[in-house]
Order: structure tokens, then C-alpha cells, then sequence
């Protein structure tokens, strides 16, 4: 039945890499340059930071395991349900370093639980987990597409080399994992 996904494993170094490509938008900025917003009604580069890791713990916790969120307290910051102007102040660089570690290695527990079969219903578990995960990644270079927009043409950095990758391709100029590839 799961013949057609890419293995879990394969996709948790999908995941690591748009991490990492992540990572290389926004390592060499300033602080000033994460907080910064192009507009009053535009959300800073740290909100999207933000914003991937706590999509991606609200998608392992609603779909796969109901955890509490390791930062409580960011949660209504992050997500994209509330204004702008309603979200509140984003927390500081270690903050959200932090938060987007510890989401991704629950990412990493839960789907290496999943692949190593210790849940209940492990096949029901594998296929939500590569769709969920698929998903996961897509919406991290979804909102690295809006990092990238603003460090280059707003802040004048030069941005660094798309990851590399056979599954990746570009969908309206957005990075898009295949998961089919």
C-alpha cells in the first residue's frame, strides 16, 4: 500500500534539507533584519521562522501523536489564523533557534517511531506520516519563498544555492518536493 511513497527515512532527509536550506536564509542575518517587516500588515522573516516549526509540531501533534507544544507561549504568534497586528512580539533569535530545533527532532522521534514500527497501526501510520511529512517540507519552502523575496530584494543579500535534490523541482517559482520522484 505505501509503495508509492518515498520511504519515511528518505523523507526525514528531505526534511533536513529544507532545514537547512532555511537555515542558509537567515543564519547571517542581524536580528534587526529577522524582525524587520517590509510593511505594517507584512510578517517579519523571524514570524515565518517561527511559523514552519510550529506548523510542523501542530501536524505531528494533530495527525500522529498529541504532544504539547514545547513553547506554549508562542502559539498564538505563529500562527497564521491571528492578524499581524494581533500576533504579539516575536520572541528573541536564541528563542526561536531553539523552538525550530526541538520541533524538528520530535519531527525526527515521531516519524523514526513510525518507520521503526513501534506505534499502533504501523502501515496506517506510514502512509499519514509520508503525506503529513510531504506536506511538511512543501510548506517550509513555501514560506522560504517569502524569506528569500525579502532578504534579497529588501535587505540586498544574495541568496544562496537552491538545495540539491533529484525529488526537488519549482511550482510557480515555489520549491516543491515531489514525493513521488
Amino acid at each position: 500500500m505505501t509503495d508509492h511513497l518515498k520511504p519515511l527515512t528518505e523523507l526525514l532527509a528531505e526534511y533536513d534539507r529544507a532545514c537547512a536550506y532555511t537555515e542558509d536564509l537567515w543564519s547571517d542575518l542581524t536580528p534587526d533584519e529577522v524582525v524587520w517587516r517590509p510593511h505594517e500588515n507584512s510578517s517579519a522573516i523571524g514570524w515565518h521562522l517561527g511559523h514552519q516549526a510550529h506548523v510542523a509540531h501542530f501536524m505531528i501533534r494533530n495527525l500522529t501523536a498529541a504532544e504539547p507544544s514545547p513553547d506554549p507561549d508562542l502559539d498564538g504568534i505563529m500562527d497564521s489564523a491571528n492578524p499581524e497586528q494581533f500576533r504579539g512580539a516575536l520572541p528573541t533569535i536564541d528563542r526561536l533557534r531553539w523552538f525550530r530545533t526541538t520541533v524538528a527532532e520530535r519531527v525526527h522521534d515521531r516519524v523514526g517511531a513510525i518507520a521503526a514500527g513501534r506505534v499502533g497501526a504501523p502501515d496506517q501510520l506510514t502512509v499519514i506520516a509520508g503525506h503529513m511529512l510531504t506536506a511538511i517540507i512543501n510548506h517550509e519552502y513555501q514560506h522560504d519563498q517569502w524569506i528569500s523575496e525579502v532578504r534579497a530584494q529588501n535587505l540586498g543579500h544574495a541568496l544562496p544555492e537552491d538545495p540539491a535534490g533529484d525529488a526537488l523541482c519549482r511550482v510557480d517559482g515555489y520549491l516543491l518536493l515531489n514525493p513521488l520522484r
